[in-house]
């Protein structure tokens, strides 16, 4: 795998040029699995949900069959997105021109496609990408040939599972949005490091020890992971109590873009991908999940824990971004030490786009 030379970063017209966007869009986003929603929302047959996996739209939709199902969600005509947002359909009909496809993906009906001569309908059926699940998560990949999900997954789930969750048995609690001023790609490197948390997060620094020698790193093929042991409660009634049976935080990075987050306490999981809809403007979401039974009053002692880390982060990537958009400097420099999960994604990264 490729790194980048002598410590340094790629250049930092990466995070502004919008060429390197439509190229990392050709030879990441349309190659790899992404976290796109939750199975419950694809349970019954007719039901369907739409999502965007890095400027690619997707269609997951579960057929009369009950057999989960995935498309590029563009018409086959004239190029309009076939579907919005999420519901039950019999069909998936174009608003614009009324071609309407069948659930399991092929061209039903098309106005005045009679009177053309030689129009094949099964030549013109909504282009397939794959779908797997984990648990309640559904992935997609626009790649119909690509390598399975486990194989990205690797040991994943298994780590996952022995911080004592079982993540079949999760409800689905929030989804919370969000949106910065920069290049998807600092979002992802903000994630990748605790060395910015001791000054930039005090209140998740006073609950995870991020020392340089309690705060591990660690790197696999396809994705890398960050385990904080918990300090000895020192907040007040009312404020986030790390204690329960998951004893140190793990949060989690699937390249391209996934972030998979366990705080310590009770059983709980968020999820969700950092997309980017332009050079220097990225959409989020996490999809939050906790074990049944969790008491609200933690619940929500955790919620606004982490909405004010989401928030500090928000501060700290608009101002990277800034700072690269001057253009003074060619690059940074990485700490092999601390920053060594930003050369892991950066070497992806390298790789992915080649020459």
């Amino acid at each position: 795998m490729a790194k980048p030379a002598d410590a340094r970063t790629v250049p930092w017209e990466w995070y502004t040029d919008p060429r390197v966007l439509l190229l990392e869009q050709e030879r990441i986003f349309r190659r790899t699995w992404q976290y796109a929603g939750r199975r419950e929302q694809v349970e019954e047959p007719g039901s369907f949900f739409t999502c965007d996996t890095g400027g690619i739209p997707i269609v997951v939709v579960r057929d009369k069959e009950r057999t989960l199902r995935a498309f590029v969600n563009v018409c086959r005509h004239r190029g309009s997105l076939v579907c919005e947002g999420e519901g039950r359909r019999e069909t998936l009909q174009c608003p614009y021109h009324a071609w309407t496809y069948g659930l399991d993906g092929t061209l039903r009906t098309a106005p005045r496609s009679d009177l053309e001569p030689g129009f094949d309908r099964s030549e013109l059926g909504l282009v397939a990408a794959q779908v797997e699940t984990w648990g309640p998560f559904v992935f997609v990949n626009a790649d119909a040939s690509a390598a399975p999900l486990g194989e990205t997954f690797a040991d994943l789930p298994a780590l996952v599972a022995e911080a004592g969750l079982d993540v079949g048995g999760l409800r689905f609690l929030r989804r919370l949005s969000s949106q910065y001023e920069a290049n998807w790609k600092v979002c992802c490197e903000n994630f990748l490091e605790c060395y910015h948390c001791q000054v930039a997060h005090p209140a998740f620094s006073k609950v995870v020890d991020v020392a340089f020698d309690a705060y591990r790193l660690e790197e696999s093929r396809w994705f890398s992971s960050q385990y904080g042991p918990i300090r000895a409660r020192q907040g007040a009634p009312g404020q986030f109590d790390p204690t329960g049976p998951i004893t140190r935080g793990q949060f989690h990075f699937l390249w391209p873009n996934v972030t998979i987050n366990v705080l310590p306490g009770q059983p709980n999981l968020s999820i969700g991908p950092i997309v980017p809809v332009g050079p220097e403007r990225t959409m989020r979401f996490l999809d939050y999940y906790v074990a049944p039974g969790v008491d609200p009053g933690w619940l929500e002692e955790m919620l606004a824990f982490d909405d004010q880390v989401g928030a500090e982060d928000t501060v700290l990537v608009e101002r990277v971004q800034k700072g690269m958009r001057a253009g003074v400097l060619e690059h940074g420099r990485l700490l092999e030490g601390s920053e060594r999960l930003i050369g892991h994604f950066q070497g992806l990264l390298l790789e992915a786009l080649g020459d």
